[in-house]
C-alpha cells in the first residue's frame, strides 16, 4: 500500500521501505565491486568539504570582499594564517583520497605526497594572487559599465569564474585532478561559465558577461584576452586508438594569442591559433587558424523589400 495524502504510511509502507534499501544496496554494491575489484571500497572525496576549501581560499585572495563579516585591518594577517593552515590540512586530506582511489595506490606513498601538494597549493596562492588582479583591472579597463574595483570583484561571473578556475589549474597541474574538477564544475554551475581546469589563461584575461562560454581542457589563453557570452573554444573531433577508445590528453583545443577579442556567439574547433590582435566576430564558426591582426566578421545580411502585387510593403 503506497503512503496516503497526508503522508504518514500504509499498512505495509515500512516493508517496501525495507524492500526498497536492500535493493539499493545489492545494486550498489554490485556498483562497487565493478569499480574497485579485488580491494576494500576506498573513501571518496567529500564534494561539500571541497568547495568550503574553495570558498576559504578566496577568502583569503580577498579577504576584506569574500572574508567573514566584520573583519578588520588588524585582524586580517593573523585570520589569513589561520585559514592557511586549515586550507592546507583539510586540503591534504581530499587529495589523499582522491589518489587513494586508483588502483594499487599506496597511502604509505600517497600520504606524504598529498602533503607536499597541499603545501605547494598553499605556495601558488600569491601567484594567483598577483595574476587575478590584472584580471580584474582588465575588467574594469574593458567594461563601460564597471563603476569601481570593488563592484569587478563584488558583481562580475566573469571575474569570479577566471579566479575559481585560476584556484582548479594549479590543483590540476599538481595531479589533483577530480579535486580541481569539482571546483570548476562549481563555478560552472554558479556563473554559467564552463573552464575547464586543464586550461592555460595568461595575465589579464577577461570574460564579459560570460553565459555559455566553454572552454576546453587543453585550450591555451595568452595574455590581455577577452571573451564574450556564449564563445567556445572547444575540440573538432576525439581521436580513439586501435580498440576505439578516447585518446586522452592530446591537444585538442585552440591557442589564442595575446590582444585576442572574441564576440559573443563565436564558435572556435581544434588545434589551431588565433594569430595576436585578431578580432573574432559574434557568431563566426571557424576550424582553421588565422593570421596576426586578423578581423574576421560574418558576412553582411542584405536587406530585401518584400512587395504584394508590384508594392512595396510597408
Amino acid at each position: 500500500m503506497m503512503a496516503r495524502v497526508d503522508g504518514t504510511p500504509g499498512t505495509d509502507g515500512p516493508q517496501g521501505i525495507d524492500s526498497i534499501v536492500e535493493r539499493l544496496r545489492l545494486i550498489r554494491t554490485v556498483s562497487q565491486q565493478r569499480r574497485y575489484p579485488g580491494r576494500p571500497i576506498p573513501r571518496l572525496p567529500s564534494k561539500h568539504e571541497i568547495i568550503q576549501i574553495l570558498l576559504d581560499t578566496v577568502g583569503v585572495l580577498y579577504p576584506r570582499h569574500h572574508g567573514p563579516a566584520g573583519l578588520t585591518p588588524d585582524q586580517t594577517d593573523a585570520h589569513i594564517q589561520r585559514m592557511l593552515g586549515s586550507i592546507r590540512q583539510r586540503l591534504q586530506h581530499q587529495i589523499l583520497h582522491e589518489w587513494l582511489l586508483a588502483e594499487d595506490s599506496d597511502p604509505l606513498i600517497l600520504g606524504p605526497r598529498a602533503a607536499e601538494a597541499a603545501q605547494t597549493f598553499i605556495e601558488s596562492l600569491v601567484r594567483v594572487r598577483d595574476l587575478h588582479d590584472t584580471d580584474i583591472m582588465a575588467a574594469y579597463s574593458g567594461d563601460p559599465s564597471a563603476k569601481s574595483l570593488d563592484e569587478i570583484v563584488f558583481c562580475f561571473p566573469g571575474v569570479d569564474a577566471v579566479l575559481r578556475h585560476r584556484i582548479a589549474h594549479e590543483l590540476y597541474k599538481l595531479g589533483a585532478t577530480m579535486t580541481a574538477r569539482i571546483i570548476a564544475e562549481h563555478s560552472h554551475s554558479l556563473t554559467g561559465i564552463d573552464i575547464h581546469p586543464g586550461a592555460k589563461a595568461g595575465p589579464a584575461f577577461f570574460i564579459d558577461h560570460g553565459t555559455g562560454v566553454v572552454i576546453g581542457e587543453t585550450a591555451v589563453v595568452g595574455r590581455n584576452v577577452r571573451l564574450y557570452q556564449q564563445v567556445t573554444l572547444g575540440a573538432k573531433r576525439f581521436d580513439a586508438d586501435e580498440n576505439g577508445d578516447l585518446v586522452k590528453g592530446q591537444p585538442r583545443h585552440p591557442v589564442l594569442e595575446d590582444d585576442v577579442v572574441i564576440y559573443a556567439g563565436a564558435t572556435i574547433l581544434g588545434r589551431v591559433t588565433i594569430g595576436r590582435g585578431s578580432i573574432i566576430g559574434g557568431g563566426v564558426w571557424l576550424t582553421e587558424g588565422t593570421p596576426p591582426g586578423t578581423v574576421m566578421t560574418q558576412a553582411r545580411p542584405q536587406l530585401s523589400v518584400m512587395t504584394l502585387h508590384g508594392v512595396a510593403a510597408r
